[in-house]
């Protein structure tokens, strides 16, 4: 397949585009809101800006365990509504709420009653666990209402209305980032409130946004959620669900720990390179949401066609996804290039920072082709499929196996050149694309997983 064959499939690229823009609007705007929340909360201090970035740390955690029970809905929702089983789709719903209520409860416990522990696990200055402390207690009523608005939304993005679940989940960050300001600094007559306000802000607005997905999940074409299906107990679709949940939650894990380990290494090769490494973790984060959106958009699409039973229209789809994927590669690395001369004229950076930014700028320009390939191709094509335990093996070979001991044995051991330590954590990503290509050609993701 060519490219020109590519552009010209009309019915693909608009399928796509209406799923894969609204999901890229939705990562957008959740970068946004945490953007906003540092720049706030740095104009009240810096022990608080900091503070809640490190509590912040507790609500990661919980969206990964959460992010792969919505990555189950993803890829079984996908192929039962490709089949048009309405009634498979409702117990899906209700399993994935059961499943996301016993995590949120969890850390909202964790937050209410424990918040000072939870807090020394990423510090140990008493001012930052006391502002840390605050925070959570207020914030943890969000984290218990964030899992069922994300198992509402994933199952309208995988219903045909992706547009909704990008407007709720954009309307919840702009309300959100407005009351950060009301509550942070005090307007209209309020006091400030600041970490407090920063909190409160946050609960005010997941309230709001899971009230909305209730309301609209009662409209026509919505799939609501029915009391009778939350309390049935489906032993074969349990057992579905956690086969290809579980490789999802083993990768977002590895990942998650392994970014972070990224950050420590960095961190401790001076406050030049860290903030080098900032920077560039902001633009690379901004650009991967259009790869995520694209994989995610992919994903649905080619899990409706298999669950449909249309093998082959799902693995030329997936050839479409595939060479966009080296496309929007290119198209990031363009991006990030063209960007070098803006960022370093807006950032007041020392010397060796600015130099150690464009160094970075340029290794990151290439690692986004891997990453643009290996999230569409691992994530979008591969889980559309149900195989998603060759996540789990690429990353422990690649990234825990390759970049992070050449991280680490190059930033303690051989005391190498800050921009060769940022190198080895990116090369797995660039490293692993020939593996994925090889496994992307044996088509063990061309598969129908729904059961009759």
């Amino acid at each position: 397949m060519n490219v020109r064959e590519l552009f010209g499939d009309r019915v693909f690229n608009q399928k796509l585009l209406s799923l894969a823009f609204p999901i890229t609007l939705q990562n957008l705007m959740l970068a946004l809101v945490a953007a906003a929340d540092a720049i706030m909360l740095g104009r009240v201090s810096q022990n608080a800006m900091a503070a809640v970035s490190l509590a912040t740390q507790i609500q990661f955690i919980q969206n990964m365990l959460l992010g792969a029970i919505v990555c189950g809905v993803g890829i079984l929702g996908a192929q039962y509504w490709g089949k048009r089983d309405i009634a498979k789709m409702g117990d899906i719903f209700a399993l994935s709420i059961h499943e996301a209520v016993l995590v949120s409860l969890a850390f909202f416990l964790g937050c209410l009653l424990i918040p000072e522990k939870l807090m020394l696990l990423f510090a140990h200055d008493p001012e930052l666990v006391t502002i840390g402390a605050e925070y959570l207690r207020v914030a943890g009523w969000s984290y218990l209402l964030t899992g069922v608005s994300q198992c509402y939304l994933a199952m309208m993005r995988v219903s045909e209305h992706a547009s909704r679940s990008a407007w709720i989940s954009s309307g919840a960050v702009v309300l959100n980032i407005i009351l950060n300001a009301i509550f942070i600094f005090g307007a209209f007559g309020l006091p400030a409130m600041g970490v407090r306000g920063a909190a409160l802000a946050t609960v005010i607005a997941r309230i709001i946004e899971l009230g909305w997905c209730v309301f609209s999940s009662y409209e026509k074409t919505f799939i609501p959620l029915k009391l009778k299906a939350l309390f049935h107990f489906d032993r074969i679709l349990f057992l579905d669900f956690w086969r290809y949940t579980l490789p999802v939650l083993g990768s977002f894990l590895l990942w998650g720990i392994g970014f972070t380990s990224y950050t420590a290494i960095m961190g401790h090769l001076g406050p030049d390179a860290a903030a080098a490494n900032a920077v560039a973790a902001v633009v690379r984060d901004l650009m991967c949401c259009l790869c995520n959106g694209i994989a995610a958009g992919a994903g649905i699409l080619i899990g409706n066609e298999l669950g449909a039973g249309d093998l082959i229209r799902g693995r030329r789809y997936g050839e479409r996804a595939m060479i966009l994927s080296f496309l929007i590669g290119f198209l990031s690395t363009l991006v990030i290039l063209g960007s070098i001369p803006l960022v370093s004229h807006y950032l007041e950076l020392t010397e060796r920072a600015q130099y150690y930014m464009v160094g970075m700028f340029l290794i990151l320009s290439v690692y986004m082709i891997g990453r643009c390939v290996c999230t569409v191709v691992i994530n979008g094509i591969f889980s559309s499929g149900g195989d998603t335990l060759f996540d789990v093996y690429s990353l422990a070979v690649c990234m825990w196996g390759i970049a992070l001991p050449c991280a680490f044995l190059g930033a303690f051991w051989l005391q190498l050149p800050v921009l060769a330590v940022y190198a080895c954590t990116c090369v797995d990503e660039v490293g692993k694309v020939p593996w994925v290509m090889l496994h992307y050609r044996r088509y063990q993701w061309v598969r129908n997983i729904t059961r009759s």
